[in-house]
């Protein structure tokens, strides 16, 4: 026999936790900052927002962990029974990606598209199905760009026996049947958005009968639709703070891995940013060793020149979803009657972003950039032909900046240690890709005054 050798960490290409160091807490943010992000205001009297205005739409656990104070919330043993059938998820040291680019830096990347829904969404879905079955509900509705919330949610509702509603906005609905085929298969019922199934859809097809829709129309639909009966709830997959803080277990988990891989940390960490749930789950973690003097990173946001919220939004109070039903939250928003162009990463078509993000941008915590698609869908086939994994177009957009990244470092020496959430698969967006390898895929230019009509009707908050 021959004796095994402890292989070198340097060669090494996967890195892997055990089952019992799936995270037991998830970590909050929120009081290691140096500020208080703002409220959200109500509409109506423009005062914050209490747990009575958030209870007709989530359970009282939900909103609890929406405006905790406290810096871990403990993860219920029926949640961590469930992460069970996917996490720990790996981390990836992307040899052939370096090798293929020439780079000395080290690549990393933290994959979560070995879920059930093949994406991240399902760290909070879960959860969020559990504490609604535990307080009496008996449906959640919800909304999706891509699918992959959508898909998410409604495997978590086949784990805890809840009925699921779900609008898919009309663009990826079209360009996505499969994952429409997914959400039906775990047994929930899947509109198009705009549909003829709400007030709010159907006000948007009088204006406009072809509308591709928005992650905005969907959640008005969805809202619109949970405030008809006590039995039902509504399931928000990105923007606020308790769907953020059940993202951490994703960089609570790399941190442990980037011990495992013999690494101090990055020097950059890299993360495409819709709403802000899957860039916050990997990042804070890391900001929380960050503020503490730990390690450095250089953070950046990746977000599609289709729908540049941080870079070219303005920051302010804005309504989260384009009919006016939910609060007002102050974040980075291209106003809340922002139709983005129909992009193929549906994920990242959101006039918003997570103002707990939104907060952090405005204290300089980390920098944002912009991609436009094609660039995005020439890294992620560099990726997949180097690395084999097919990325979902929402991460290649952090893909194409990690590539960026590399080049540099090639020219310059540096070995800089990358990493980046490679938040899904792509194997539900095969028209997205077929379009790109046919040369048929385009960019959508965004003229400023698109922006500006939209900023036109911002609601008015005194003061704010």
């Amino acid at each position: 026999m021959v004796a095994k050798t402890e292989e070198p960490v340097t060669e090494r290409t996967k890195f892997i936790l055990d089952e019992s160091q799936i995270p037991t807490q998830w970590y909050n943010i929120a009081p290691d900052l140096p500020t208080p992000a703002p409220p959200p205001l109500h509409p109506g009297t423009l005062q914050p927002v209490g747990p009575d205005d958030l209870a007709p739409l989530f359970p009282m656990e939900l909103i609890r962990q929406e405006v905790t104070g406290e810096s871990y919330v403990d993860i219920p043993g029926e949640v961590i029974d469930v992460y069970k059938l996917w996490r720990p998820t790996p981390l990836f040291r992307a040899h052939r990606l370096e090798k293929l680019l020439n780079t000395p830096a080290r690549i990393y990347y933290k994959y979560e598209g070995v879920s059930p829904a093949g994406s991240h969404k399902p760290n909070t879905a879960v959860p969020q199905a559990y504490y609604n079955s535990v307080e009496g509900t008996k449906r959640l509705t919800t909304e999706t760009g891509a699918g992959q919330w959508g898909s998410a949610l409604a495997f978590a509702s086949a784990q805890f026996g809840l009925d699921c509603e779900i609008w898919m906005v009309r663009a990826s609905y079209d360009q996505k049947p499969h994952r429409r085929t997914l959400m039906q298969t775990w047994g929930a019922t899947v509109h198009p958005s705009p549909s003829r199934a709400t007030k709010a859809g159907l006000d948007v097809l009088a204006a406009d009968p072809d509308s591709p829709g928005s992650l905005g129309i969907a959640i008005s639909e969805a809202v619109e639709a949970a405030g008809g009966s006590a039995e039902t709830r509504y399931a928000l997959g990105s923007v606020l703070n308790h769907v953020l803080l059940h993202q951490t277990v994703i960089g609570q988990e790399a941190l442990a891995q980037f011990e495992l891989a013999g690494e101090a940390g990055p020097d950059l960490i890299v993360g495409c940013t819709g709403g802000g749930s899957n860039f916050a789950g990997l990042v804070f973690p890391f900001l929380r060793e960050k503020l503490a003097g730990r390690m450095n990173p250089v953070i950046r946001a990746v977000e599609p020149s289709a729908c540049p919220s941080f870079t070219r939004g303005v920051y302010a109070y804005d309504f989260g979803d384009t009919a006016g039903f939910t609060p007002l939250m102050k974040m980075h928003t291209l106003g809340h009657e922002f139709i983005p162009d129909p992009v193929h990463a549906g994920g990242l078509r959101y006039h918003g972003m997570s103002p707990l993000l939104s907060h952090m941008y405005e204290l300089g915590l980390f920098e944002a950039v912009s991609k436009a698609q094609r660039e995005c869908f020439a890294a992620a086939v560099t990726f997949a032909r180097a690395e084999g994994i097919l990325p979902a177009p929402e991460p290649s957009h952090a893909i194409a900046a990690v590539v960026e990244e590399a080049k540099r470092c090639a020219e310059s020496g540096e070995e800089k240690v990358i990493l980046t959430a490679l938040c899904g698969h792509g194997h539900f967006d095969m028209v997205a890709y077929e379009r790109y390898l046919s040369g048929e895929m385009t960019d959508f230019d965004l003229p400023q005054d698109r922006i500006d009509a939209a900023l036109a009707n911002l609601p008015a908050v005194p003061g704010a």
